[in-house]
């Protein structure tokens, strides 16, 4: 093989991940020369990697492979479109190939690749890699996820069909997702603050509403594992990125904390308390009716939010992301939501 094509979602995460990472190929192939501003990595014995990001598919018009490696393909914002020109791209060599590393999630893309005659399937458990994790990282997987649909995705590599009992339908974020996005004339930023400290995922989700009265999902800056602080400083990081207008955030748990926490991070904003008296599921029902009109669009892909949305069905542990995507269209869409308690501070 003499000509490369190394893809990941970005240039970013092909760098971090495919290259640099722990497992890139600096740490398997010391010997290569990784030149980043021309995004390419040399071998002595004259292969080239051109290293793509897969954001822009046009950009791999031009190109030409022998191999491709193409690295978490269901994260990708154009999955197909990028597919196809890759696919047109291997044409050198006697016997062109391409392998597709991913986290399997339930995508027409994935299906269709899948389903191709002269793909081949390989699966890895999250199990089958145990020594080379820290110690009670797969341990702590297995307590959260162990026996959900989520986690036979992401711990068992299985395919996952939508969940005919969640409000949400892959189908219909396709088909509203865009690149970009209109001006915009409010922005807020949702928090849905874990229960315990550096425990439960913190749900942060950052979304805006056009003057056409359409909605944007602009980013998803959730994390777990995080203190108070830790996901304040999250809040204002996505606060100040996007120069949002306001936070929101559930204050059923630690009301006064949650008050304090954000104002100590971001003092000058403007912060409003939530407070939830229904269930999930029947807070989450006025937003899930906004996609199905087509009003409310993923700028990008949003994987871990998506997954949750598409599979939560008011069982199993609590879908933080989703929790704060409802908390942004509630505040964006007040007339459609189910009236909480709301404290301004």
């Amino acid at each position: 093989m003499r000509r490369v094509g190394l893809i990941g979602a970005t240039f970013h995460d092909a760098r971090s991940v495919m290259i640099e990472g722990e497992s890139g190929l600096m740490s398997v192939v010391p010997a290569a020369e990784f030149e980043p501003s021309n995004r390419r990595i040399l071998w002595a014995n004259g292969a080239v990697a051109d290293v793509i990001s897969a954001e822009e598919p046009d950009y791999v018009r031009g190109h030409q492979f022998d191999a491709v490696w193409a690295d978490e393909f269901c994260k990708w914002a154009e999955p197909q479109a990028a597919l196809d020109m890759i696919l047109m791209a291997l044409r050198l060599g006697s016997d062109p190939r391409m392998a597709v590393t991913t986290t399997p999630r339930n995508i027409e893309a994935l299906k269709r690749l899948m389903a191709m005659p002269d793909t081949v399937q390989t699966r890895s458990k999250t199990s089958d890699n145990v020594p080379n994790l820290a110690p009670t990282f797969f341990t702590g997987l297995q307590l959260r996820y162990g026996g959900t649909r989520l986690g036979r995705q992401e711990l068992d590599a299985e395919v996952i069909e939508d969940n005919d009992r969640a409000l949400w339908k892959r189908r219909d974020i396709e088909k509203h997702r865009v690149r970009e996005y209109p001006t915009l004339i409010r922005l807020v930023v949702a928090v849905d603050p874990p229960v315990s400290v550096a425990g439960d995922e913190c749900g942060i989700v950052i979304a805006g509403l056009a003057e056409g009265g359409e909605a944007y999902v602009l980013g998803d800056y959730s994390r777990d594992g995080l203190t108070a602080a830790g996901w304040a400083a999250r809040v204002a990081e996505a606060y100040t990125h996007f120069d949002a207008d306001s936070v929101v955030a559930e204050a059923n748990q630690g009301g006064d904390m949650v008050k304090r926490v954000l104002l100590d991070a971001l003092p000058n904003a403007h912060v409003k308390l939530v407070h939830a008296t229904r269930g999930k599921q029947t807070r989450a029902m006025p937003a899930a009716a906004l996609y199905e009109q087509g009003r409310v669009h993923h700028v990008g892909v949003f994987p871990e939010m998506e997954d949750q949305m598409c599979s939560y069905d008011g069982s199993g542990s609590s879908p933080d992301r989703m929790d704060a995507l409802v908390w942004a269209l509630a505040e964006l869409f007040p007339q459609s939501r189910a009236k909480p308690k709301v404290r301004a501070l």
